[in-house]
C-alpha cells in the first residue's frame, strides 16, 4: 500500500497489524466477490473490517486510496467481459447496534436541521448486487457490482431470470436508466438444491468405490453451496446460460443509478415507477417519519426474518427525499443518506473438533458436532450443532478437523451446513459411526426395514432415553409442568448410589415425595464450557443438592414440583398420549385419538384397524401404538398412572365442544395474540375440530393475526382471505365461523354466492 505523510510516526506494531488486516480483507473480498468461495462468515468479515476501520480512525496516516476501507466490492473476474457503470455503485456503512443507528440519525438530523424529511425502511436482501441498464425501454446490459465502477457483463445469464423484463412496460419509458437490485436464491429452493447435490454425491461415492476396485480415477464430488447468497452468485456466474436458467433465481430492485428522460422526487415514488415498468420491487418497504418507527420496523423483521421468502441480514434505512440525499452526499465508498442495520449473524465458521452421538427419547442415535471453541451466532454462544444422522454426515462431506459453516436461525437448533473446502490441509479424518449406544452399550440398529436412522433398542433402561422422555413429558407439548425441564429431568433420572434413581421411567413421575427429592445431587458445570467444575479442596467433580439448600433444608422448588405434578394429573387426555413418546405419535395424532376414544384405556384396547381408521392416524401410527403397548413395562407405566390418580378419560365442557363446532375449517395462526400463546391458540382450535396449518392458501378459511404478523398475513390479504384479530378469534372460538364472519361484516358463503349471481345477471 502507498505510504503517506505521517506514516512513519505510526508504531511499527500498528503498521504491521494494519497491513495484515488489509491483505486478509482483500483476499476475503476476492474469494467472496470474484470466486464465490468465501472461507469466513459475513460476521467474521465484518469484525475484520471494523478492526481495520478502528486502526485507521486512530491513525489517519494509514488511510490510503487502495485501503479496503476506501474501496467497494471486488475486482471483476476474467470469466466475463468488463463493464463500466455509468454511475458508481456505493456500498453501505453498517450499524451493528442501536447506538450506531442513533448516531447516524443524529448526523442526518443535524445536517437537515429545520427541513422535513422521512425514512425509507427496506429489507437488506442477502444476494448478489446487479446493475441493469435499459435504453429506450430495452434491456441492453446487466452487470455485477464489481468494485463499484467496473463490473462483469452477465447480460446473457440475467436474461434467463423470468421476472426481469427484456423490455419495460408502459408508454413513458425513459431514454436511459440504470436499475440496481439484488439477485437472490429463495431459501426453500436453496435447501432443495443442496439436497439434490448431496444425493448426487452419495451416488458418486458409491460409484467411486466400484471405480477404485477397477483401478479407475474417482469422479469429483459436487461442492454444496454454503448459503443462498453463494448459490445465487454461483448460479449467475455460469459460463453456460442454460445452467443459470435451470436455477430458481429471483430479483428485487432497490435503486436507480444514471438516468435520462425522467426525474424522481422520492426513493419510494421511484419504486412505484419501477413497479409500473414491470420490474420486481419489494413488498415490505415502509416510509416512516421517526426513528422510533424505524426501530419498530427493525424489531418486527428481526422477529419475522424467517417468514420472508429470501435471506435477509438486516434493514436498510434511507432518507426518502432524493434532493436531500444529494445534500447529504457520500464518502468515497458510502452514501451519508443511508445505513444498513445488521442483525446478529446466523452463520459463522469454527473448527470441528469431534463428532459425538446423542441418544434421543425414541432411541434414535444422532451425531452432533463439537467445535474446538464456542462461537457466537444469532446472539448466543454455541459449541454443539446437530448433524441429524450418519448419512447426512457423509452427504455434507464433513471431516473431523474441518473448518465448518455453522448456522443457527432464530431458536432453531444449530446446524452444520458444510465444510470450507479451501481451508483443508490434509490432516482431516472421516467420522465413523459407533456401533453401540454411548450410554448403555446396546448395539445400535435400524428398528425397521428401510430405516436410515440407527436406534438404541434398550428403551426401558437406557439412561439417555429415560432422561429425554421425562424432559419431554414435562415440556410444553405434553404436561407443561413448571420445574420439570431438562436439568431437573437429568437430576431425577441419575442413580443415587447405592440406590436407584428417583425416576426409573415414566411410571415413577407421579410418585415423587420430599424424601425422594431431598438427596438428589447434580454436578456444577461451567456456564461457558458446559464441563463439570472441580472442587478446590478435593479436586473431584463438584456436586450440589438440587432440591435442598447447603443446610439440607428443602428449596421452594421442591414443593412447587410436587404441587405442579399433582395439578398435571388433570391435563387433557391428548397431552398424556403425546407424552408417552410412542414412535410416530405427535400432537396431531394424539389429539385425534383423544377425540375419537375419549379414554386412554380404550385407545390401547382398540384393534389396529380401529386405530388406523381414525382421521390423522393411519396404519403406520396404529401399528406403532400396538407395538408400544405390547411391552409389559409400558403397561406398568399406565397402571401406575391410573393408581396415582391421572385422569384417563376426556371430559368436555359442554355438548357444543363435544360436537366440534369448527369441524372442517382450515385456520392459520400468525403473530402474537393478546389472550393466547401460539400453542394455546392452536390447541383451542384443534380441540374444536379445526385443522391448523402452517401455510396460507386459497383453501384457508380464516387467518388469525395478532401483533407483528409475518408474510402469512401479507399472503392472506393478497388472496382476500378473512383475517381475524383477537376479538374475531374470540368470536370464532365462542360462537363458530358465522360469528367470526359477522365480526368482519362478511356474508355467509351462500349469501356471497347469491350476491355474485345477482351481479352477473345485472
Amino acid at each position: 500500500m502507498t505510504a503517506v505523510e505521517g506514516w512513519e510516526d505510526v508504531p511499527a506494531e500498528v503498521r504491521r497489524r494494519h497491513a495484515e488486516l488489509a491483505a486478509e480483507i482483500t483476499d476475503h473480498r476476492a474469494r467472496y466477490y470474484e470466486q464465490d468461495a468465501p472461507v469466513v462468515s459475513d460476521a467474521e468479515f465484518d469484525a475484520l473490517m471494523r478492526e481495520l476501520e478502528g486502526i485507521e480512525a486512530e491513525h489517519p496516516a494509514l488511510v490510503t486510496p487502495d485501503s479496503p476501507t476506501q474501496r467497494v466490492g471486488g475486482a471483476p473476474t476474467v470469466l466475463f467481459a468488463e463493464v463500466e457503470h455509468r454511475e458508481r455503485l456505493l456500498s453501505l456503512d453498517n450499524a451493528m447496534d442501536d447506538e450506531e443507528l442513533a448516531a447516524w440519525a443524529e448526523r442526518v438530523a443535524t445536517e437537515l436541521h429545520g427541513i422535513d424529511y422521512h425514512y425509507l425502511c427496506e429489507l437488506k436482501v442477502d444476494g448478489l448486487a446487479v446493475n441493469l441498464t435499459y435504453e429506450n425501454g430495452q434491456l441492453t446490459q446487466a452487470a455485477t457490482r464489481g468494485d463499484g465502477r467496473v463490473g462483469e457483463d452477465i447480460t446473457a445469464n440475467v436474461r434467463t431470470i423470468k421476472e426481469i423484463p427484456h423490455r419495460l412496460k408502459g408508454e413513458n419509458v425513459p431514454e436511459l436508466v440504470e436499475i440496481r437490485g439484488e439477485v437472490y436464491f429463495p431459501t426453500e429452493e436453496f435447501d432443495a438444491l443442496n439436497a439434490s447435490f448431496a444425493e448426487e454425491n452419495e451416488r458418486r461415492r458409491q460409484e467411486n468405490e466400484e471405480r477404485a476396485r477397477e483401478g479407475k480415477r474417482p469422479r469429483a464430488m459436487i461442492r454444496l453451496f454454503m448459503n443462498p447468497r453463494n448459490a445465487a452468485a454461483g448460479s449467475l456466474r455460469q459460463k453456460d446460460p442454460h445452467v443459470t436458467a435451470s436455477r430458481p433465481l429471483h430479483m428485487v430492485v432497490h435503486g436507480i443509478g444514471a438516468r435520462v428522460g425522467f426525474d424522481i422526487d422520492n426513493q419510494s415514488h421511484a419504486y412505484r415507477l419501477l413497479h409500473d415498468w414491470g420490474l420486481p420491487t419489494a413488498r415490505h418497504n415502509r416510509v416512516v417519519g421517526t426513528l422510533a418507527e424505524v426501530r419498530a420496523f427493525i424489531k418486527h423483521f428481526g422477529e419475522q426474518r424467517h417468514s420472508v421468502e429470501h435471506e435477509i441480514d438486516g434493514v436498510v434505512v434511507k432518507v426518502d427525499e432524493i434532493a436531500l440525499q444529494g445534500r447529504l452526499g457520500a464518502t468515497s465508498k458510502s452514501p451519508r443518506w443511508a445505513i444498513a442495520w445488521k442483525y446478529p449473524p446466523e452463520e459463522v465458521t469454527g473448527r470441528l473438533a469431534e463428532i459425538k452421538v446423542g441418544i434421543g427419547r425414541t432411541g434414535r442415535a444422532t451425531p452432533y458436532a463439537v467445535l474446538a471453541e464456542p462461537v457466537k451466532v444469532a446472539g448466543s454462544m454455541v459449541q454443539y450443532a446437530t448433524l441429524h444422522n450418519q448419512e447426512i454426515v457423509k452427504a455434507k462431506d464433513v471431516l473431523l478437523g474441518d473448518t465448518v459453516v455453522l448456522r443457527k436461525a432464530g431458536d432453531v437448533i444449530p446446524e452444520i451446513l458444510g465444510p470450507v473446502y479451501d481451508l483443508r490441509d490434509g490432516t482431516e479424518q472421516a467420522f465413523v459411526m459407533p456401533s453401540h449406544c454411548p450410554e448403555c452399550g446396546s448395539e445400535l440398529r435400524p428398528m425397521a426395514e428401510g430405516d436410515i436412522d440407527l436406534r438404541c433398542p434398550n428403551a426401558e433402561r437406557c439412561p439417555a432415553q429415560i432422561r429425554e422422555r421425562i424432559a419431554f413429558l414435562g415440556g410444553r407439548q405434553c404436561l407443561d409442568v413448571e420445574g420439570l425441564g431438562y436439568v431437573a429431568a437429568t437430576a431425577l433420572t441419575q442413580p443415587l448410589e447405592p440406590a436407584e434413581a428417583p425416576v426409573r421411567n415414566e411410571a415413577d413421575i407421579f410418585r415423587l415425595t420430599r424424601e425422594k427429592l431431598l438427596p438428589i445431587k447434580v454436578l456444577v458445570r461451567d456456564p461457558k464450557t458446559g464441563m463439570p467444575k472441580l472442587d478446590d479442596k478435593t479436586g473431584k467433580e463438584k456436586e450440589v443438592f438440587f432440591f435442598a439448600t447447603t443446610k439440607g433444608e428443602p428449596k421452594k422448588s421442591l414443593q412447587a414440583l410436587i404441587d405442579n405434578l399433582e395439578a398435571a394429573k388433570q391435563r387433557p387426555l391428548w397431552r398424556f398420549v403425546n407424552g408417552l413418546s410412542i414412535r410416530h405419535v405427535g400432537p396431531v395424532a394424539a389429539q385425534a385419538l383423544a377425540r375419537e376414544f375419549r379414554d386412554l384405556t380404550k385407545i390401547f384396547e382398540a384393534s389396529e384397524e380401529q386405530l388406523a381408521a381414525v382421521e390423522g392416524v393411519g396404519p403406520t401410527i396404529a401399528r406403532s401404538i400396538q407395538e408400544w403397548y405390547a411391552e409389559e413395562w409400558h403397561k406398568e407405566v399406565l397402571r401406575n398412572w391410573e393408581a396415582d390418580g391421572v385422569r384417563f378419560t376426556e371430559e368436555f365442557a359442554d355438548e357444543e365442544e363435544a360436537e366440534r363446532p369448527l369441524e372442517g375449517l382450515t385456520v392459520v395462526v400468525t403473530g402474537t395474540l393478546a389472550g393466547h400463546t401460539r400453542d394455546g391458540a392452536k390447541e383451542a382450535l384443534t380441540s374444536r375440530g379445526a385443522k391448523v396449518t402452517g401455510s396460507v392458501s386459497k383453501k384457508t378459511d380464516f387467518v388469525v393475526a395478532g401483533d407483528n404478523p409475518g408474510s402469512k398475513y401479507d399472503k392472506a390479504v393478497q388472496l382476500g382471505l378473512p383475517v381475524l384479530d383477537d376479538a374475531g378469534f374470540t368470536a370464532l372460538l365462542a360462537d363458530g365461523p358465522s360469528a367470526a364472519r359477522a365480526h368482519l361484516g362478511l356474508p355467509e358463503p351462500e349469501e356471497a354466492g347469491e350476491a355474485a349471481e345477482e351481479s352477473v345477471e345485472d
